[in-house]
């Protein structure tokens, strides 16, 4: 595990003298950033000495409320737990009204104990590190849907997508129109300036498949850790930017019932230590490692579908003809199958992975994406025949479209064990189980089995 050099905190330091306080954030199993508001003074100290957090901050639901079961809560006295800066991840939150920095640590291997075993960037650097001991270097970029919505609720109480610049709220689609990426221009301009302060490579910007949903590409990263990073970092930046401009950006999967679902694509490909595309041919399908790495995602789908669609509300998306895949498939240009292998140069071949929502941890997500092309290389395996045409129509083994059957199927995963460690597998475990004994405290158990019937 890398760790920043103390230098970059005097360097950060000397070049800005107006910033008096900095956000000290930690990712946890939800991919929530976590953690406390310091003064400039503390900076260098954690840098030099590192920081403790409690071993609680990576055993919280999504509400943060503490999860007895992880083991990480009383058995263990909610003991200190050191973290540490990540390379590169301390600069400014242009956003605020006052000048404020930003800093992501994680947990140290040693002096994060107990909690560092359920540190999901631990989680990616194993798959990388893997995948990296057999030559293989994984290649990855992020794309994050997202709504932005008023924070003034409508006469029914309901979220409603935020007023364009011209004082009109959206009511149609209008996927890809450019007037409406122009009414947005205030919010976008924000945006791609903080991106430019924060460094975050943000390139395309999209009008989606719903009035108020928007999303952004990011560019595709040699290093896949710096992609997650600069994905996760983005998300925060885009709900800073939100609350700036009075409005809030929603990472929910599924926000309204009768509107598309909000999804975390994730393109990957291997290269070799020198940056050669090992999935490159002039084949559109790409070479037979391309293959097996979709082989391996299919085979280990269902035990990884917790981490990808990880809430209750995750398995509303999963509707015909909804852009949100249906089944284990794939294909080559087709955004009807799970795993999509675009058109485009034969340098830039590679799979773009189209199942997991917007509300997945990105950390998490990649580990089990990487982790299933391991698998699939490993063992050679063969993804069938890919889909031509309408994926939706010609769905062969359907995924689960319900969280039960998702949390079992990772509980009971021997792959999953190894593949996201079995420390970590537990904490994680025992908070979706809370989280979902929760949800049915809520719904009961009637509207749950209408919930099965309608996801």
């Amino acid at each position: 595990m890398q760790f920043a050099n103390p230098q970059e905190a005097r360097d950060f330091l000397a070049a800005h003298p107006e910033v008096r306080s900095i956000e000290l954030m930690l990712i946890d199993a939800n991919g929530i950033p976590r953690g406390k508001l310091l003064h400039r003074d503390e900076l260098l100290a954690i840098y030099e000495n590192g920081r403790p957090l409690p071993s609680s901050i990576l055993a919280l639901t999504i509400q943060g409320e503490d999860v007895e079961e992880s083991g990480l809560v009383w058995e263990v006295a909610d003991a200190d737990c050191w973290t540490y800066p990540l390379p590169g991840s301390l600069t400014l939150q242009p956003w605020r009204t006052t000048p404020t920095g930003q800093l992501q640590v994680s947990m140290h291997p040693t002096q994060g104990l107990p909690a560092a075993p359920a540190d999901p960037r631990h989680v990616l650097v194993r798959a990388i590190d893997r995948l990296k001991a057999d030559g293989y270097h994984p290649v990855m970029a992020v794309e994050l849907e997202f709504y932005l919505l008023d924070k003034q609720r409508d006469a029914n109480g309901r979220p409603q997508p935020a007023l364009q610049s011209n004082g009109v709220r959206p009511q149609a689609p209008q996927v890809y129109g450019v007037y409406e990426l122009e009414q947005l221009q205030p919010f976008l301009d924000d945006l791609y300036a903080a991106c430019e302060v924060q460094g975050l490579p943000v390139r395309t910007a999209i009008s989606e498949y719903a009035p108020g949903q928007v999303e952004l590409t990011l560019e595709h990263r040699f290093d896949a850790l710096q992609a997650i990073d600069e994905g996760v970092r983005y998300k925060r930046l885009v709900k800073g930017v939100a609350n700036k401009h009075g409005l809030q950006a929603c990472f929910m999967a599924k926000p309204f019932g009768d509107l598309a679902g909000s999804g975390l694509h994730m393109h990957v490909s291997l290269a070799d230590e020198n940056g050669n595309n090992l999935m490159a041919s002039e084949d559109p399908h790409g070479t037979p490692l391309l293959k097996h790495a979709i082989g391996g995602m299919m085979a280990t789908l269902n035990d990884a579908l917790a981490i990808f669609c990880p809430n209750a509300n995750s398995f509303r998306r999963f509707q015909t003809n909804s852009y949100a895949p249906l089944a284990k498939s794939w294909g080559v240009n087709n955004r009807t199958v799970s795993f999509r292998v675009p058109g485009g140069p034969t340098k830039s071949r590679h799979v773009e992975h189209r199942i997991c929502g917007a509300d997945a941890n990105p950390y998490l997500a990649a580990a089990a994406i990487l982790a299933g092309i391991h698998h699939g290389i490993q063992n050679q395996i063969d993804p069938g025949e890919e889909i031509i045409g309408n994926g939706y129509e010609q769905a062969r083994e359907t995924l689960p479209t319900d969280w039960l059957t998702a949390l079992r199927a990772l509980e009971n995963s021997s792959w999953a064990q190894q593949a996201l460690g079995e420390e970590f597998l537990k904490v994680f475990l025992a908070i979706k189980w809370n989280e979902f004994r929760q949800f049915m405290g809520e719904v009961g158990e009637q509207d749950w089995r209408w919930y099965l019937t309608h996801a």
